[in-house]
């Protein structure tokens, strides 16, 4: 995966880019900006100087996953406010980006206080309760059992634990029709 070049203009990008294939390759843990320099094709001080630090780096990964899922809930949304779609669309996006899944929702390795992480945040997340009916606590709570549901099961499948189970069938229909055994409407 080593690059000799990259444009200037767009170093920040190649960056994330190589983190993603890294994290990709080896977890996020195993990732160091010194690695992601060299994967990179750039000196060992580029990494440090567009992100500060190793979570700096993971901050960006993370605010960039947000505003990617809350781009596929809002295309979603467009089409209506079906919560079971929404989840479905959730357990894909977790298959088409599994490392800024991985770091998405491990506080431990970014900047929680990121102003432009907790934006991207707030926006899926409002996007995500836009399909709840109601508001209020119990509004509330239906995001978060609709959220656990959704991301139990990305994370289940995307760690292979469901390979047996589903055998072979479509996991956004499996998850689907597993979702709509739950009532979750008031």
């Amino acid at each position: 995966m080593t690059r000799t070049t990259y444009h200037h203009g767009d170093l920040h990008r190649v960056l994330i880019d190589a983190a993603l294939e890294l994290i990709a390759e080896r977890g996020p843990n195993a990732v160091s900006l010194r690695d992601l320099a060299r994967a990179a094709g750039v000196s060992h001080a580029a990494p440090a100087h567009h992100f500060g630090d190793k979570a700096g780096l993971f901050t960006a990964i993370a605010t960039q996953g947000q505003l990617l899922l809350a781009d596929r809930l809002a295309a979603d949304l467009a089409d209506g406010r079906d919560l079971r779609r929404l989840g479905a669309s959730y357990v894909r996006f977790a298959a088409d980006h599994p490392s800024h899944f991985e770091v998405m929702y491990r506080p431990d390795l970014y900047h929680q206080d990121d102003p432009d992480l907790a934006a991207a945040r707030t926006r899926a997340g409002d996007l995500l309760r836009s399909a709840i009916p109601g508001d209020g606590r119990v509004a509330d709570r239906r995001m978060l059992a609709a959220w656990s549901i959704a991301h139990g099961f990305a994370t289940l499948r995307r760690t292979g634990n469901l390979d047996r189970l589903l055998a072979g069938s479509d996991p956004d229909t499996e998850f689907a029709e597993m979702a709509g055994l739950l009532d979750l409407t008031p």
